[in-house]
This record gives structure tokens, C-alpha cells and sequence, in this order.
């Protein structure tokens, strides 16, 4: 599984990578929130869905 955030929905609220680290971070350029490019580990998996759930304009996706 991997994490994809919609950057045209994103407001760049930061709480992303503030409850998974490990998969999302803030783009210096846009402000926005990004996923890395990289499979959600089994034990950060969680975290990831806490992540997509608390995001409060939906612009996150697990898949």
C-alpha cells in the first residue's frame, strides 16, 4: 500500500506528517503535503489511515 495526497485539495494544514512522519511531509516549494513514494510498512499502516481519516479535506488516499 502507499499514501497519495491530492495537493489541488490539500490546504497544507500540516497535520499529515505530524501523525505519520514516516510517509507524509510538507513540500518546501508549495506548502502543500506530499506522500512519499515508498510501501507502507506494516507497522505504520495505522498511523497512515489515522492520517487519511483526520485530514479535514479528504485529500488523502491508502491504496
Amino acid at each position: 500500500m502507499k499514501g497519495f495526497v491530492d495537493e489541488e485539495t490539500c490546504i497544507g494544514c500540516g497535520l499529515c506528517p505530524s501523525i505519520c512522519p514516516e510517509i507524509f511531509e510538507m513540500n518546501n516549494e508549495t506548502g502543500k503535503a506530499i506522500a512519499k513514494d515508498i510501501e507502507i510498512a506494516d507497522d505504520t499502516l495505522e498511523d497512515a489511515k489515522d492520517a487519511e481519516e483526520q485530514c479535514p479535506v479528504e485529500a488523502i488516499d491508502i491504496k
